[in-house]
């Protein structure tokens, strides 16, 4: 699932003058692909969260397989999206960029042809190969193909597309998954395909090709690496929800943590590595990446099992449960411009920590409303969400900003793209470790009740229970999903801590570059 700070934290690869590849009749055309290709990630992610008990039901997709049809793109997106970024500048951003939807396109038409989960999961990941390189390479060409003077307009535009399709994707999904049942989900795939091919025409038919800015190193050993180092960090987290698996679970985590610290050793050596680790010495650049991690795993967790226990759980439709991603898409959209100008005058600071505080409180207030068994979608879980929106409206501009003024301007484009990577990573994190929460708490709940067609957590009833039986596993759904929200509102709070004591409460000494996205 994208984060909704991706189109704000994707490194820039932009020329220091004026001159740009693209003549001006056919910057439209640029920008007209970049925003479709976008509009490829945005909807997928977020759509995927509420079709998820569809597929399970039509799959017959366990818990930890569900997991795994979700971090099986993330993985590979966070490990990979640098070296994406690095493609752009090594053979040119045309070529990457069309070389990464087509990627992601002919992924996408292989999911929704998946005859098991098994499959499933195993082009997601192939999808994220594609979104590393064609995440990056929306906005970067962008801001080579306009000049700078121009290039301002131009992101905002982008920015402004990206957020509607984010906002209205689950909503028209729900209503499409409602209206046609369970098998409808492989059309979410599907209509990548004329998306992707649109994009591809016009960048292939009306856009010049650019010429390679330098002769960048792909490191690629880094990138697998950190592929294999999440990837076994995330499998032991999950396999602990896996019945039968909890014995691969501690060689599993143990062998991650061990491929991280042979991550971090290769990347030092590295003339060019993808991660540039000597920024972290900064410590409000540290600073601001834990407590992106910490917000993004927390966002992460919830908009991954929300759905699960309103659709599964409580047996609303999928066409409402879509108006849940509405006010985070909404309030960002609409709030992040003044949110940032204010962040310039105050400095990041406060509206990071009261921004995580909020979402916090937002969090906190779904545990309780599912720990006491309150079903008011409408009166109380969208309210909260709507809060928690207002809270990622008031931490995404200046979480960027702060980035950015931490390091040197030579820097910003890399600390960008880390700052993307980390958000990714909590996320691939979260739900892995949440799921193995809400499962084992459902489990505990349940208190041992194997009764023949009860549900695992967040996977919908397939046959009529038992009126007792029934409520029983209403309580558990609502039990677990109160223990993943109560951890991430700690998480939040923590969060707020840690901006509060590392981030600068300084305003900015000059203005908001024109050119920067966040503005």
């Amino acid at each position: 699932m994208h984060s909704p700070s991706a189109a704000a934290a994707v490194p820039l690869t932009s020329p220091g003058t004026n001159r740009t590849f693209c003549p001006q009749a056919q910057r439209r055309f640029v920008l007209i692909a970049a925003i479709l290709a976008s509009a490829l990630g945005f909807i997928d992610g977020s759509i995927l969260a509420i079709a998820t008990p569809a597929i399970r039901v039509n799959l017959g997709a366990s818990l930890a397989q569900a997991q795994w049809i979700s971090n099986a793109y993330a993985l590979t997106l966070s490990a990979l999206i640098l070296a994406g970024g690095a493609a752009g500048d090594r053979f040119g951003l045309r070529r990457a960029f069309v070389a990464g939807i087509a990627l992601f396109v002919t992924a996408s038409l292989a999911c929704a042809l998946a005859p098991n989960a098994i499959v499933l999961i195993g082009f997601r990941a192939v999808q994220g190969i594609g979104a590393a390189i064609m995440v990056p390479g929306s906005l970067a060409i962008i801001a080579k193909a306009y000049p700078k003077k121009e290039r301002g307009r131009a992101i905002g535009i982008w920015a402004a597309a990206s957020a509607l399709t984010t906002a209205l994707g689950p909503v028209f999904g729900g209503f499409v998954l409602s209206a046609f049942g369970d098998g409808i989900w492989r059309a979410i795939f599907a209509i990548n395909l004329p998306l992707g091919l649109i994009s591809i025409y016009l960048l292939l038919a009306k856009v010049p090709a650019d010429a390679a800015t330098e002769k960048r190193s792909l490191d690629l050993g880094g990138a697998a690496l950190a592929t294999l180092a999440f990837g076994a960090l995330a499998y032991g987290l999950t396999s602990i929800s896996a019945s039968g698996e909890d014995h691969m679970s501690g060689p599993s985590i143990a062998a991650g943590v061990a491929l991280l610290v042979v991550f971090v050793f290769f990347e030092l050596r590295q003339r060019e590595p993808m991660i540039d680790l000597s920024l972290f010495r900064v410590g409000a650049f540290a600073g601001a990446n834990v407590a992106t991690f910490f917000l993004y795993f927390a966002l992460s967790a919830n908009l991954f099992y929300l759905p699960m226990l309103l659709i599964a759980g409580w047996g609303l439709s999928t066409a409402e449960v879509g108006f849940i991603f509405l006010p985070l898409s909404a309030s960002i959209a609409l709030l992040s411009g003044p949110v940032g100008q204010l962040s310039d005058r105050i400095g990041p600071r406060f509206p990071i920590a009261c921004g995580s505080l909020v979402v916090a409180f937002a969090f906190a207030g779904l545990a309780l409303l599912a720990h006491a068994g309150i079903h008011n979608f409408w009166t109380g879980t969208f309210p909260l969400m709507a809060l928690m929106g207002l809270g990622m409206a008031l931490v995404v501009s200046p979480l960027s900003t702060a980035i950015m003024t931490a390091v040197e301007d030579k820097d910003t484009g890399a600390a960008s793209g880390i700052n993307n990577a980390v958000s990714r990573i909590g996320g691939l994190i979260a739900v892995a470790a949440m799921g193995s929460l809400a499962a084992w708490v459902y489990a505990h709940a349940l208190d041992g009740n194997e009764t023949p067609g009860v549900p695992g957590f967040g996977e919908p009833a397939t046959v009529a229970l038992a009126p007792a039986v029934d409520a029983a596993r209403l309580a558990a759904s609502d039990a677990a999903f109160a223990a993943v929200s109560a951890v991430t509102a700690l998480l939040c709070l923590l969060s707020a801590v840690i901006a509060w004591t590392t981030i600068s409460g300084q305003p900015l000494p000059w203005p908001r570059d024109a050119e920067n996205p966040q503005g």
